[in-house]
């Protein structure tokens, strides 16, 4: 459907990324293409790139390859229409077969000391004729089709390491400091966690649904930062693992949405194929590491502005009223920090004197003009709170 340098391509290339808000999409391709002829529509006859892998029945991979084929997508469902029915007596076997592929995936994350984080989402829901937030816990089965779509990443990337050709999704391994640190809020939050637990075990005994322990999983994304892309060519670099996961790693799984998964696809395709990589292909490798940087860099921005704006349509017409909420982070002066609202689902700055994390607080909405900033908050009174652990000594200078 897109010809490389052709005018969609150009477009494709400057955007990088499809933008999410809550009335509307601003794609990657045009909607002609995204939402219609190259859409995995139900019951429509769809050319795709069709990735085949078999496991063992310990969910281990043991072989992967992808090649060019036509599909029929036979239903499209939401999260919670695919829980409901698998939480039945009667699943399809395909939901069946999620299920039982997808744990047996988490147990294999497991024992490569791989994390992923149950956090919970802010989310823009509708509320009669306008919008509102919510907190919401993700269902399993986001889990078990994040590890598919994991699976065939991993896949993508060890044929690319292969053919010694390709763009990796690469995070560097925590430092020893920021691992100390996380022990430390842990130790603030009245969280156990045993010294023979590693990081990664640790993580899956949290449940996003408790204040304290929600404050603890969003304390651990400080632990793994610094996600990027490393394209290479002619040979293997060094610096290709994705800590997070504890695996190489590709993005490949949503090319009309984000346009590194079109190049990953077409490289292994020809890869599989045995045919050489399209000339098209490598000469846009170097660049592209940084054009998903800056599409990053701004997907984040905009859906943390429409939030910001958000929060400020809510309360607005509250300013000086009081709200409970915990405390979710602090800086190192412990003045300034960020508080987590259930009702309505807000996360705002908050000031106060001896901020502690997984504090329970009361605190007065101060500012809710989107021309200042986000929402702001300063606490009123302390209503309950883990005691404040000694302060870590700061890291070593480089």
């Amino acid at each position: 459907f897109v010809e490389p340098g052709d005018a969609i391509d150009l477009e494709a290339h400057r955007r990088g990324t499809t933008l999410y808000a809550p009335d509307c999409r601003t794609p990657l391709h045009p909607p002609v293409l995204s939402e219609g002829a190259a859409s995995l529509l139900p019951n429509e006859v769809r050319p795709a790139l069709l990735w085949t892998i078999t496991l063992d029945h310990r969910g281990q991979t043991v072989a992967a390859e992808v090649a060019r084929a036509r599909v029929r997508s036979r239903a499209q469902l939401s999260y919670r229409e695919a829980q409901t029915e698998i939480d039945s007596s009667t699943p399809r076997e395909t939901l069946g077969l999620l299920k039982l592929a997808g744990q047996w995936r988490e147990f294999r994350e497991r024992d490569r000391g791989g994390v992923s984080l149950k956090l919970p989402q802010q989310e823009i829901q509708p509320h009669g004729d306008g919008w509102t937030l919510g907190f919401r816990a993700p269902e399993p089965v986001e889990g078990w089709n994040a590890q598919i779509s994991l699976l065939a990443g991993m896949a993508a990337a060890h044929i690319m390491l292969y053919g010694e050709v390709g763009v990796l999704r690469t995070m560097p391994p925590a430092d020893s400091y920021s691992l100390r640190r996380l022990h430390q809020v842990a130790k603030a939050l009245r969280i156990v966690w045993p010294p023979e637990m590693d990081y990664a075990d640790f993580v899956r005994t949290l449940s996003p649904t408790r204040p304290d322990q929600a404050a603890m999983l969003n304390a651990s994304t400080l632990l793994f930062r610094g996600a990027g892309y490393r394209s290479f060519s002619g040979g293997i670099p060094e610096d290709v693992d994705h800590a997070a996961l504890a695996s190489d790693y590709a993005h490949t799984t949503a090319p009309l949405r984000r346009l590194v998964d079109r190049y990953s696809g077409e490289i292994c395709v020809a890869l599989c194929a045995d045919q050489p990589v399209p000339a098209w292909v490598i000469r846009a490798l170097d660049v592209l590491p940084e054009q998903m940087a800056a599409a990053e860099r701004r997907a984040k921005k905009y859906e943390r502005a429409i939030i910001d704006l958000l929060e400020v349509y809510l309360l607005a017409d509250k300013v000086g009223q009081t709200f409970t909420g915990t405390v979710i982070e602090v800086d190192r002066n412990k003045q300034h920090g960020t508080v987590m609202i259930s009702e309505p689902a807000v996360e705002g700055r908050v000031t106060g004197d001896r901020l502690r994390l997984g504090q329970e607080v009361s605190v007065r909405l101060t500012s809710a003009n989107y021309d200042i900033g986000p929402v702001a908050f300063e606490v009123a009174r302390t209503i309950s709170g883990p005691f404040d652990a000694s302060p870590l000594p700061p890291p070593p200078q480089e």
